[in-house]
Protein backbone atom coordinates (compact mmCIF):
# COMPACT_ATOMS: atom_id res chain seq x y z
CA UNK A 1 0.00 0.00 0.00
CA UNK A 2 1.09 3.40 -0.60
CA UNK A 3 1.69 6.32 1.44
CA UNK A 4 -0.91 8.95 0.84
CA UNK A 5 0.50 12.51 0.32
CA UNK A 6 -0.93 15.84 0.64
CA UNK A 7 -0.95 19.24 -1.18
CA UNK A 8 -2.14 22.33 -0.10
CA UNK A 9 -2.50 25.70 -2.22
CA UNK A 10 -4.56 28.67 -2.33
CA UNK A 11 -5.66 31.79 -4.72
CA UNK A 12 -8.02 34.22 -4.10
CA UNK A 13 -10.60 36.24 -6.26
CA UNK A 14 -11.36 39.58 -5.99
CA UNK A 15 -15.44 39.44 -6.11
CA UNK A 16 -17.60 39.19 -2.86
CA UNK A 17 -17.91 35.83 -0.65
CA UNK A 18 -21.41 35.21 -2.01
CA UNK A 19 -20.57 35.70 -5.92
CA UNK A 20 -18.14 33.31 -5.88
CA UNK A 21 -20.10 30.86 -3.75
CA UNK A 22 -22.75 31.15 -5.93
CA UNK A 23 -20.74 30.24 -9.60
CA UNK A 24 -19.30 27.36 -7.34
CA UNK A 25 -23.04 25.62 -6.03
CA UNK A 26 -24.50 26.60 -8.80
CA UNK A 27 -22.61 24.62 -11.71
CA UNK A 28 -18.83 23.51 -9.72
CA UNK A 29 -17.85 21.35 -12.69
CA UNK A 30 -18.50 23.85 -15.92
CA UNK A 31 -16.14 26.12 -13.64
CA UNK A 32 -13.43 23.71 -12.99
CA UNK A 33 -14.09 22.60 -16.77
CA UNK A 34 -14.48 25.84 -18.35
CA UNK A 35 -11.29 27.47 -16.25
CA UNK A 36 -8.79 24.18 -16.74
CA UNK A 37 -9.40 24.05 -20.78
CA UNK A 38 -9.64 27.75 -21.34
CA UNK A 39 -5.90 27.60 -19.50
CA UNK A 40 -4.82 24.73 -21.51
CA UNK A 41 -6.07 26.41 -25.07
CA UNK A 42 -3.66 29.70 -24.44
CA UNK A 43 -1.21 27.26 -23.99
CA UNK A 44 -2.40 25.55 -27.50
CA UNK A 45 -4.05 22.28 -26.02
CA UNK A 46 -15.52 17.00 -21.74
CA UNK A 47 -13.31 16.68 -18.82
CA UNK A 48 -11.55 19.12 -17.00
CA UNK A 49 -7.42 19.27 -17.61
CA UNK A 50 -4.52 19.20 -15.45
CA UNK A 51 -1.23 20.12 -17.18
CA UNK A 52 1.98 21.10 -15.87
CA UNK A 53 5.78 22.01 -17.39
CA UNK A 54 8.25 20.16 -16.25
CA UNK A 55 11.88 20.81 -17.67
CA UNK A 56 10.22 22.11 -20.14
CA UNK A 57 7.92 19.34 -21.24
CA UNK A 58 4.45 19.88 -20.85
CA UNK A 59 2.11 16.76 -19.15
CA UNK A 60 -1.55 16.92 -19.81
CA UNK A 61 -4.21 14.79 -18.31
CA UNK A 62 -8.03 14.96 -18.95
CA UNK A 63 -9.84 14.47 -15.61
CA UNK A 64 -13.02 13.34 -14.32
CA UNK A 65 -14.00 15.49 -11.20
CA UNK A 66 -16.82 14.24 -8.79
CA UNK A 67 -18.60 17.31 -6.07
CA UNK A 68 -19.22 14.91 -3.91
CA UNK A 69 -20.95 17.23 -1.09
CA UNK A 70 -21.13 20.74 -0.68
CA UNK A 71 -21.36 22.29 2.43
CA UNK A 72 -21.89 25.39 4.05
CA UNK A 73 -21.47 26.82 7.85
CA UNK A 74 -20.48 29.62 9.69
CA UNK A 75 -17.79 30.13 12.24
CA UNK A 76 -17.33 32.95 14.54
CA UNK A 77 -19.70 34.85 12.16
CA UNK A 78 -17.54 33.96 9.17
CA UNK A 79 -19.57 32.31 6.13
CA UNK A 80 -17.33 29.41 4.56
CA UNK A 81 -18.56 26.58 1.87
CA UNK A 82 -16.60 23.37 1.32
CA UNK A 83 -16.80 21.31 -1.61
CA UNK A 84 -15.85 17.80 -1.19
CA UNK A 85 -13.65 17.04 -4.52
CA UNK A 86 -12.27 13.52 -6.17
CA UNK A 87 -10.83 13.34 -9.46
CA UNK A 88 -9.14 10.56 -11.33
CA UNK A 89 -7.18 10.85 -14.90
CA UNK A 90 -10.79 10.08 -17.83
CA UNK A 91 -8.05 7.11 -19.94
CA UNK A 92 -5.89 5.22 -18.12
CA UNK A 93 -6.42 6.08 -14.26
CA UNK A 94 -4.10 3.70 -13.06
CA UNK A 95 -1.10 6.03 -14.81
CA UNK A 96 -2.25 9.05 -12.72
CA UNK A 97 -3.20 9.71 -9.09
CA UNK A 98 -6.67 9.46 -7.51
CA UNK A 99 -6.99 12.41 -5.36
CA UNK A 100 -9.45 13.38 -2.95
CA UNK A 101 -9.81 16.95 -2.21
CA UNK A 102 -11.22 19.83 0.00
CA UNK A 103 -12.09 23.04 -1.66
CA UNK A 104 -13.18 25.75 1.06
CA UNK A 105 -13.91 29.07 0.00
CA UNK A 106 -14.30 32.15 2.44
CA UNK A 107 -14.13 35.75 2.43
CA UNK A 108 -10.69 37.52 3.56
CA UNK A 109 -12.75 40.76 2.66
CA UNK A 110 -16.03 42.69 1.66
CA UNK A 111 -14.41 42.12 -2.00
CA UNK A 112 -12.26 38.98 -1.97
CA UNK A 113 -12.70 35.45 -2.01
CA UNK A 114 -10.31 32.95 -0.61
CA UNK A 115 -9.71 29.35 -2.47
CA UNK A 116 -7.95 27.24 0.31
CA UNK A 117 -7.21 23.54 -1.71
CA UNK A 118 -6.49 20.55 0.70
CA UNK A 119 -6.12 17.27 -0.88
CA UNK A 120 -5.03 13.58 -0.63
CA UNK A 121 -3.44 11.45 -3.92
CA UNK A 122 -1.96 8.22 -4.11
CA UNK A 123 0.55 7.66 -5.70
CA UNK A 124 -0.74 5.17 -8.93
CA UNK A 125 1.41 1.80 -9.81
CA UNK A 126 2.31 0.62 -6.36
CA UNK A 127 5.94 0.11 -5.69
CA UNK A 128 6.89 1.38 -8.69
CA UNK A 129 4.71 4.74 -8.21
CA UNK A 130 6.07 5.00 -5.14
CA UNK A 131 9.70 5.65 -6.65
CA UNK A 132 8.15 7.55 -9.22
CA UNK A 133 6.70 9.64 -7.26
CA UNK A 134 9.82 10.11 -4.75
CA UNK A 135 11.44 11.49 -7.71
CA UNK A 136 9.21 13.81 -9.82
CA UNK A 137 5.59 12.74 -8.89
CA UNK A 138 5.23 14.89 -6.19
CA UNK A 139 6.25 17.69 -7.54
CA UNK A 140 4.31 16.98 -10.83
CA UNK A 141 0.78 16.47 -8.60
CA UNK A 142 2.06 19.41 -6.57
CA UNK A 143 2.63 22.23 -9.77
CA UNK A 144 -0.51 20.61 -10.96
CA UNK A 145 -2.97 21.39 -8.50
CA UNK A 146 -1.21 25.09 -8.12
CA UNK A 147 -2.03 25.68 -11.74
CA UNK A 148 -5.78 24.26 -11.25
CA UNK A 149 -6.28 26.64 -8.34
CA UNK A 150 -4.74 28.99 -10.39
CA UNK A 151 -6.82 28.69 -13.35
CA UNK A 152 -10.40 28.20 -11.52
CA UNK A 153 -9.47 31.72 -9.54
CA UNK A 154 -8.19 33.44 -12.90
CA UNK A 155 -11.34 32.49 -14.53
CA UNK A 156 -14.33 33.44 -11.54
CA UNK A 157 -11.99 37.20 -11.75
CA UNK A 158 -12.75 36.86 -15.34
CA UNK A 159 -16.33 35.38 -15.13
CA UNK A 160 -17.99 37.73 -12.41
CA UNK A 161 -16.18 41.06 -13.49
Amino acid sequence: MTKRREIRSYDYVNHPYERVREALKQDALSVFQSATKAAASRAQSVAAELHVDVGGIGIKADVRISVKKIEERVVNATPSTRLLLEWEAVTVPRLFPFMKAELFIYPLTATETQLDFAGLYEPPLGVVGKAMNALAGYRIAEASVHRFVSDVAGYLRKTLA
